[in-house]
C-alpha cells in the first residue's frame, strides 16, 4: 500500500493576543495565544492542524522546542 505523504513546514509565534492560521509561500504561520510552555503552544498546533488536515495522521518531524517545525502530514492506516 502506498501512503500519501507530505512535509508541511509551520512558523510558530506564541503569546500573541488573536489566533490566525496565515499560509506564506511554501508555509504555514500559526500566530498562538498560548505560550511556549509545558508544550502548550505544540498541542494547540496539533488542534489547529488536525481541523486543516481531517482524517489525517500528523506526526512532528523536527523543532519540538523551536519556532519552526516540520510536521509530516499522511493518511491514517485502516
Amino acid at each position: 500500500m502506498i501512503e500519501n505523504k507530505k512535509l508541511i513546514r509551520v512558523k510558530v509565534k506564541t503569546g500573541q493576543k488573536k489566533e490566525k492560521v496565515t499560509r506564506k509561500s511554501d508555509q504555514l504561520i500559526l500566530k498562538l495565544k498560548e505560550e511556549a510552555k509545558r508544550g502548550e503552544a505544540n498541542r494547540r498546533i496539533f488542534k489547529i492542524l488536525s481541523l486543516i488536515f481531517p482524517e489525517k495522521r500528523i506526526e512532528l518531524v523536527k523543532g519540538l522546542k523551536s519556532k519552526n517545525k516540520i510536521f509530516k502530514i499522511y493518511d491514517k492506516k485502516n
